[in-house]
């Protein structure tokens, strides 16, 4: 994690000079790089190199959808289009991809609606228009699209009327003149209330009578007093909302959609159920903040991919997509000070992990240092800040090689330092260990395994640091990839010095396309992207040359004190289209004094790549070297 690598590390990151830095990994390599993830509704599945195989598995899901990760570009789906509904009732189970589905399963029904769920209102649909009643009572099922539906329905029985929908009035019956008149000689028994209390007039034998009687007073209703019966309403039950609030009422849906069409956002409500709408499907929300309604997905996704956090739902709630997933920022301090450390942390913002240098292998008998601050822990805690302490091995090749050789040693160190981040109560550790020989690859997988091991045992995760590094030569370092990432919860990629202390020309400590690269290359070896955080650099490199081009010397300048410098100096800056950062370059007692220029631009692109590659988050190295009013942009960025 030191800036100053180890002369072995040095070595090989010269081989990695002399290399092409383009980073493509081999085929077999990039075959292994998932390009595309399936989803149901808006949760993951899992992911697939190519989009036939994410295709396949997709097709075995309902509401499944495929997007290439690169950028979330949604690639197909088998969302349903078209949706029926029945008296306002509908389910997922109603749901369809084509309009001949749709009504296919509509003929099941008496009265179905068709909704196109990419437009406004019903694409077609069957209303009841005739209620029949025999006497003054009913049944749902006698409901009727046409009266000659109703009229054949009513030829068995007798004391048969109809009561048109739309008008609310007696339109047929099958009375006879003298079966009328014994009606109206009959005992009255049908009253006239309005809001549920008696008029006190007259009352009435004959239901026909009755029923014109409370035409014109609205509100009013017609009871049978004999049974207690409402059997006759003056009050329209369908009502025209839009946006929630009341226009108007009618008697049937089928008058009441004409009129609803004149209104956006409507929707036509019966006994709290929606009959009808012009609402689009598909809402937008961040958080209780609803950012728009949508007819289409697409317009709905462009939306929400443009707000953090935020979701797509239907109008059933079921959500079919969001952008919840944000990065998780890691800093190391470099520090086991906890004063330095609160100060370090006191600047940032959106900072989700803090890993301080609390824990050193110290000789190859597996004794460990220990720094830890436990009120530390609990000061973080309240902040909303989790602790992951940092162990390193000194980067001292020689005693890790003969400590991994060591099987006491081994269990002595995992044993004490597992032991100790339980006392701590932290929820896991950072493990970096450097400048590792590379004969000592198996070595150092079997004791990774091992610690992980023990540490998951204690309900602990652990996280690995390990450099950019290059897939031609990767094979020949301590550093498995492939099988560290199989054992350890989380890895950091060290995207970082690229030129180093020891280079022997100058450059960047962390190239923008390199790193890139780095990003692409680490995905080749299977690693899942929810298991790699980028590593970023808040320092540079200040390069000396002199008056014949000769490298004389180097130094690392930290982030916030680039401004002062560029300006104390006059240094004059240009782009380097290589690095995608500013290359700048002042003179000073003959010398040339040239370094590549880390700034919130460049720390933004940096963030922009892990967001691009869906990683989980990124690590700064390291906390203290930047200005405070960087961290605005990178919770921004989140």
């Amino acid at each position: 994690m030191r800036i100053k690598w180890s002369l072995m590390i040095a070595l090989i990151l010269a081989l990695q000079a002399g290399l092409a830095t383009s980073g493509t990994a081999n085929a077999g390599s990039a075959d292994r790089v998932t390009q595309y993830r399936v989803y149901q509704n808006d949760k993951p599945l899992k992911e697939f190199a190519s989009e036939a195989q994410a295709l396949a598995y997709a097709k075995s899901f309902a509401y499944s959808h495929v997007e290439k990760i690169e950028g979330r570009v949604w690639m197909w789906d088998n969302f349903p289009r078209y949706k029926v509904y029945e008296g306002g009732y509908s389910t997922d189970s109603r749901e369809f991809r084509t309009l001949a589905e749709a009504r296919t399963f509509a003929k099941k029904l008496r009265f179905a609606q068709i909704r196109d769920l990419q437009q406004p209102g019903w694409v077609e649909g069957t209303y009841p228009k005739y209620q029949l009643y025999q006497g003054d009572k009913t049944l749902p099922q006698w409901s009727f699209a046409t009266i000659a539906e109703a009229k054949k329905a009513a030829k068995f029985y007798t004391n048969m009327h109809l009561i048109e929908l739309a008008t609310n009035q007696w339109v047929w019956d099958n009375l006879t003149a003298a079966q009328k008149n014994d009606q109206r000689a009959a005992t009255p028994v049908y009253d006239l209330t309005v809001n549920g209390e008696s008029r006190g007039g007259t009352k009435y034998s004959f239901l026909l009578d009755a029923i014109r009687e409370s035409a014109p007073v609205a509100g009013s209703a017609v009871v049978n007093t004999a049974t207690g019966r409402t059997v006759h309403q003056n009050t329209p039950p369908f009502t025209v909302l839009q946006n929630g609030k009341k226009v108007r009422s009618f008697y049937s849906l089928g008058s009441a959609i004409p009129y609803a069409k004149s209104f956006a956002s409507a929707s036509i409500v019966k006994d709290g159920a929606a009959w009808w709408t012009n609402v689009p499907y598909l809402t937008v929300t961040q958080g209780n903040r609803k950012l728009g309604q949508y007819h289409t997905r697409k317009a709905a996704v462009a939306k929400a991919s443009a707000y953090s956090g935020s979701v797509v739902t239907t109008d059933s709630g079921r959500a079919i997509w969001n952008n919840k997933s944000k990065l998780r920022y890691l800093a190391w301090n470099g520090t086991s000070s906890s004063p330095t450390i609160e100060s370090q942390v006191a600047q940032t913002q959106g900072l989700d992990i803090d890993s301080p240098t609390w824990f050193v292998l110290s000789s190859a008998d597996g004794t460990l240092t220990d720094r830890s601050d436990p009120a530390l822990v609990e000061t973080m805690r309240k902040a909303g800040i989790q602790v992951m302490p940092l162990v390193h091995n000194q980067f001292d090749s020689a005693m890790t090689s003969a400590f991994l050789r060591n099987s006491a040693a081994k269990s002595k160190f995992i044993s004490s330092l597992v032991g100790r981040l339980v006392e701590l109560k932290v929820p896991g550790i950072n493990l970096d260990f450097e400048g590792l020989a590379g004969g000592d690859r198996g070595l150092y997988t079997s004791f990774v395994r091992d610690f992980t091991k023990a540490a998951h045992q204690k309900g602990l995760t652990v996280s690995i640091d390990l450099p950019r590094g290059d897939v031609s030569w990767d094979h020949k370092t301590a550093y498995d990839h492939a099988a560290l990432a199989d054992i350890v919860d989380m890895i950091m990629i060290m995207a970082y010095d690229q030129h180093w202390q020891g280079s022997d020309r100058a450059g960047s400590v962390g190239g923008l396309r390199w790193v890139e690269d780095g990003v692409k290359q680490f995905l080749a070896y299977g690693i899942p992207r929810n298991k790699l955080m980028l590593g970023i650099p808040f320092y540079v490199r200040e390069w000396r040359i002199d008056g014949n081009g000769r490298l004389v010397d180097n130094k690392a300048i930290l982030m916030k004190n680039i401004p002062a410098i560029i300006q104390n100096n006059g240094a004059k800056g240009v782009l380097d289209p290589v690095s995608g950062q500013m290359k700048y370059t002042y003179y000073k007692d003959g010398y040339a004094h040239v370094f590549w220029a880390e700034t919130a631009a460049t720390v933004k692109a940096r963030i922009a790549i892990a967001k691009k590659y869906d990683l989980a988050g990124i690590a700064i190295w390291r906390l203290g070297y930047e200005s405070a009013d960087l961290w605005t942009m990178m919770l921004q960025q989140k």
